[in-house]
């Protein structure tokens, strides 16, 4: 075979590195060490003769030749997804592999049991739930089916609301009865934020974390007030509702997939077993005391 003909995974490293702008980022995406990129890269400029990259103490920048190669690869690589999504699609069987992502507090709070269920329903499905407050790209697979909370869910993808979650003000009994929980930048919950403050609590929040899930945890522990999502604070003991569910921050769960794998026939069954359950559970998404 010709040596100077490029391989995909020679694209993947390129494409890679231009997009991370770092070995290091790009090590974590492809997940390969970092020396072993470098190796790949220096073999890769070797064979074609030219510099694809400029190093430097802040990264690595594209030359002209490495802005070409890597916008060649990223075609490739959509046309190689592309090529894959439809041959799932085709796919009738009720067995393999189905990807779902979805957020810490809703497989915690609402679909550990359904999964269960759909597990024992289907026993020959395999699941991986990739747990992350971040919208995986489904166009990449890097997950099948996306259950999230989502005012307007990408035009991409196709799918169907399941429910409504509403969210209330929740503290522990003889907690801090001043102090507030309230989330991390990093959380990026701009709808949670604007409530705090509009309601002058920012001032008094003595504790931020980065999820969900840890303010969930702080709240229990007493550390102070929180707003929470219904389905997973109502059923803790440890914790009481102050008031009824705050409107502005009622949210639509939507259950999303590919237009290229709706018709996969694992992937369906899950879409529709998942939306099945969460509508029964729809009280206890909109938070419903005694329903």
């Amino acid at each position: 075979m010709n040596e100077q003909v490029l391989q995909w995974d020679d694209l993947r490293v390129v494409l890679a590195i231009a997009s991370a702008g770092s070995l290091a980022g790009a090590a974590r995406d492809m997940g390969a060490s970092h020396a072993t990129l470098f190796r790949r890269l220096n073999a890769i400029e070797a064979r074609l003769g030219v510099a694809l990259f400029e190093r430097s103490r802040t990264g690595y920048a594209p030359t002209p030749a490495g802005e070409d190669l890597a916008a060649t690869a990223a075609r490739v690589e959509t046309e190689v997804l592309g090529a894959e999504r439809r041959v799932v699609g085709r796919d009738l069987r009720l067995s393999g592999t189905v990807r779902v992502t979805t957020t810490d507090t809703l497989l915690m709070g609402l679909l550990s049991p359904i999964f269960a269920e759909f597990q024992r329903a289907h026993p020959e499905i395999t699941l991986e739930v990739a747990v992350s407050n971040q919208l995986f790209n489904l166009s990449q697979r890097d997950a099948d089916v996306a259950v999230r909370p989502s005012v307007v869910p990408p035009e991409h993808l196709v799918g169907r609301p399941v429910g409504r979650i509403a969210q209330a003000v929740y503290a522990r009994a003889g907690g801090a009865p001043d102090a507030w929980v309230g989330p991390d930048r990093h959380l990026g919950y701009a709808a949670l934020d604007a409530w705090m403050a509009k309601h002058d609590v920012n001032e008094r929040c003595c504790y931020r974390v980065d999820t969900m899930l840890g303010m969930y945890a702080a709240a229990r522990e007493g550390v102070g007030r929180a707003v929470l999502s219904c389905y997973l604070a109502d059923g803790d003991p440890a914790l009481t509702r102050i008031g009824e569910p705050l409107p502005e921050l009622a949210t639509e769960l939507w259950l999303l997939t590919h237009p290229d794998l709706r018709r996969v026939a694992r992937i369906r069954a899950l879409m529709t077993f998942v939306a099945k359950a969460l509508v029964e559970r729809g009280s206890q998404l909109a938070g419903k005391r005694g329903d």
